[in-house]
């Protein structure tokens, strides 16, 4: 280090200084050191066409890494293929490479390109064309999203070779007017699906049916499709490509692409009371690294959870950096920006004028902003594998890199950065969809219907439809005629179906501030809590109050407001066991799985103060009960286990549990923490016992709480090891909830209850409790696999 100006000349020297400054090194958990790795090359393969070949060797390109080139092979034997390799090594030339060699050899070949999110289609296709003018070759390739304009659409559909879209797209204004894509959907040879992990959930389970239509339109044209995929890594690559695609793939996960070395640190923010469990915040502690970093010159991506958290670290990161680096050093980065704005940020960290940028998971995907030196992750952001996607932002080819997670005091986050070996010893978590739930499945039918009439023994994916399009034609929206299903509404069915949920009729947000503009939407199960009259309701950091709810109309009307508090409304929640499917018991525990009714009513909203979180005033909340058919898992505990507790006593373990247990299942399950929701019942009606469930949040279940039951003794295992570990009194968020809720014996109470549930190991072997011919037995089998 240079004494003289306390600037450090490389990231070694940084290291130390982390290693060796007490104030920080006392909160590292782990520091894991991934050792430089070195490339592994194949030659161009034989049947590689001469013009690409001299267009690689014009990038300074003579060979292919291994992962490449095995991809290239395996499209040329016409193989569906899925490339799974880390961030930035490559994958980009596994699918451009044997779609450029198709066109060169027949001018009438056709590619579409789908990928997750506009701003990553529009990366894609400055690459694409980069490759292209090296090959001095005539292959027209056009984004075709929103941005698109009128005049533009009609020339990409007759005379695109390669269309760059997003599921959105393909599923609202492509698959509806196939009649004006003819010429694509005569000759589509290759369809390329990137980012493939991001496909999963309900939005997996959208897009996994919208490829069913996409692959009946081809074959009403005469086409049949090869699928290239590339996922970053993920437990089930191979399993998820398959169901997504509904055909077998090939596996390519053989890394060729070189790595420097690269420091994990988990770090942890002191603690500031140890009765309550508080910790500094992390939102100061990652300002304070990731200032640190900047401030010895190393270029550094900041990763946040919310648009709201971005806003606030760069203004934190700004401040204290602005004397040695300038205002416009550090940029942000999230939805919300305008497309313009986003080019220009992501072109500014390439050449490396932008020392440093604060993200949502916007900048996760394979965007290209060069290779960062340093990453800071505000917060665990749910799953292994988006933290590793995070992190792989950072490190050059060769060059030693750093990634810092900063816990919060959130269970998820708290468990990991106090459990490294169960972060760096197993594999990241299994993407899961579930195509054939019954409400996302009858929306593609209707779909699927209006784009080609459907015949007598047509299958959509694994279902037969009879029953389905009879439904339908009761409800006075397809007709039959000869043994054809034809569409009769006047509705366009894709207008009103979005990707990203499983419920239609998203509430939307508009802001009447200065006229009337929407800022946002809010789906139909959180609109009660969320924009209420009287709430406040929070959007880019900018405060609104719900000024009307139209819940007839979907609408909710907001103004711009500068208010010191935050609402939070309680909703009465009653759960109602309607079929049990599958069930293991003892004497003492026993765990179900099975079919619910919720019915959410919201009573009352809290206003809380802004950082002292006092509670300042409430209200009534005036809305109707919403109801949800969803799939649940629970835990019971018999008398072998109740007598040990009074009932006051059980109520406080019961709570404690299930709030360790909620924050614990993101882990094993890739979803987003909101997507499971619990409820504690003393005495379940269904059971007659102290009873925990664990449902899906959406409509009809997406297999969450299935894959929870099949995971029941680890659950719990972790869930007695992690309120064991926590360093608090009685309880905090960290753990069993704040002693305000449990009471002063919860965290006890909660570790007790855990013991009991652990002691008794119930084994995968389970009963099937129904029906072997019912329609959902079908559905049980895409949760078969082997565990994280």
């Amino acid at each position: 280090m240079n004494r003289l100006t306390g600037t450090m000349s490389s990231m070694e020297e940084v290291l130390t200084y982390i290693k060796e400054t007490p104030e920080i090194a006392k909160n590292i958990t782990h520091w894991q050191t991934i050792p430089a790795r070195e490339a592994e090359y194949a030659e161009f393969p034989a049947a590689m066409h001469e013009q690409l070949k001299d267009a690689l060797r014009s990038r300074g390109i003579e060979r292919l890494y291994i992962h490449q080139a095995l991809t290239f092979e395996a499209a040329l034997r016409g193989e569906h293929t899925v490339t799974v390799t880390p961030t930035a090594s490559g994958k980009t030339l596994c699918y451009n490479l044997p779609v450029l060699q198709s066109i060169l050899e027949d001018t009438s070949s056709r590619a579409l390109y789908m990928f997750p999110t506009k701003a990553l289609s529009q990366d894609q296709v400055m690459e694409l064309q980069e490759m292209i003018d090296c090959m001095e070759a005539d292959i027209k390739t056009h984004t075709y999203d929103g941005d698109t304009p009128p005049t533009v659409r009609q020339v990409i559909r007759n005379a695109g070779h390669i269309v760059v879209t997003n599921p959105d797209m393909l599923h609202a204004a492509i698959l509806p007017h196939h009649t004006k894509w003819v010429k694509l959907f005569e000759n589509l040879k290759y369809v390329v699906i990137d980012e493939v992990h991001s496909y999963r959930g309900v939005f997996g389970s959208h897009v996994a049916n919208v490829i069913r239509r996409l692959k009946r339109i081809c074959r009403f044209y005469g086409s049949k499709p090869q699928f290239l995929l590339a996922s970053a890594t993920i437990a089930n690559p191979q399993e998820h490509a398959d169901r997504l695609i509904g055909e077998e793939t090939t596996l390519i996960d053989r890394n060729g692409a070189p790595a420097g070395e690269k420091h994990f640190i988990f770090y942890n923010p002191p603690v500031v009371n140890k009765q309550l469990g508080i910790r500094r915040s992390s939102v100061l502690e990652s300002q304070k690294l990731a200032s640190l970093l900047l401030n010895q010159g190393i270029q550094t991506i900041v990763f946040a959870r919310s648009r709201a958290r971005v806003e606030i670290l760069l203004t934190y990161i700004r401040e204290a950096v602005k004397k040695r680096l300038g205002e416009d050093a550090v940029r942000g980065y999230r939805g919300g920006y305008l497309p313009k704005q986003r080019r220009e940020i992501e072109r500014g960290l390439r050449e490396g004028r932008i020392r440093g940028v604060v993200s949502t998971n916007a900048l996760e995907l394979g965007i290209d902003i060069g290779q960062l030196q340093a990453c800071v992750i505000n917060g665990y952001p749910g799953t292994i594998a988006s933290t590793w996607q995070q992190s792989g932002r950072a490190g050059r080819r060769q060059d030693v890199a750093v990634t810092v997670l900063v816990a919060s005091s959130n269970p998820l986050d708290q468990y990991i950065v106090q459990h490294p070996g169960f972060f760096f010893n197993r594999s990241p978590e299994q993407a899961r969809i579930h195509p054939d739930n019954l409400i996302i499945l009858l929306d593609h039918v209707k779909c699927a219907a209006y784009e080609l009439p459907f015949e007598r023994g047509e299958k959509f994916g694994e279902e037969r439809l009879e029953d389905l399009l009879e439904f339908l034609e009761e409800e006075r929206v397809l007709h039959e005629s000869g043994d054809r299903w034809y569409w009769m509404a006047q509705s366009f069915p894709a207008n009103n179906i979005s990707l990203r949920s499983a419920a239609q009729e998203n509430f939307v947000i508009i802001d009447t501030t200065a006229g009337h503009r929407v800022i946002g939407e809010v789906d139909r199960f959180s609109a009660p809590t969320l924009i209420h009259e009287e709430a406040i309701y929070i959007h880019e950091g900018t405060q609104y109050q719900v000024e009307k709810l139209d819940y007839e109309e979907k609408k909710a009307y907001v103004r711009e407001v500068n208010v010191d508090y935050y609402t939070d409304a309680n909703l009465a929640v009653e759960l109602k066991v309607l079929h049990e499917d599958r069930v293991q018991q003892s004497e003492a525990v026993s765990k179900h799985y099975g079919e619910v009714t919720v019915n959410a009513r919201p009573t009352i909203f809290k206003k809380i103060k802004l950082r002292t979180h006092e509670n300042i005033g409430s209200g009534p909340i005036h809305l109707p009960e919403e109801e949800l058919h969803t799939s649940s898992y629970w835990i019971s505990f018999g008398e072998q286990v109740t007598v040990k507790f009074s009932n006051q006593d059980m109520q406080f373990a019961l709570l404690g549990l299930s709030n360790v247990l909620v924050h614990l299942a993101p882990l094993y399950l890739m979803c987003d923490p909101l997507d499971i929701r619990v409820v504690p019942q003393v005495k379940s009606v269904h059971t007659k016992q102290p009873t925990i469930y664990l449902y899906d949040r959406y409509p009809g279940g997406i297999g969450l709480s299935e894959r929870l039951y099949e995971l029941h003794n680890e659950l719990l295992r972790e869930a007695e090891a992690l309120i064991a570990g926590c360093g608090c009194l009685s309880g905090c968020p960290a753990c069993v909830g704040p002693i305000e809720e449990v009471g002063i014996t919860g965290k006890e109470l909660a570790l007790k209850l855990a013991r009991e549930a652990t002691a008794v190991q119930l084994d995968d072997a389970s009963l099937y409790l129904q029906d072997p011919l019912r329609e959902t037995a079908a559905s049980l089998d895409w949760m078969d696999g082997d565990g994280e």
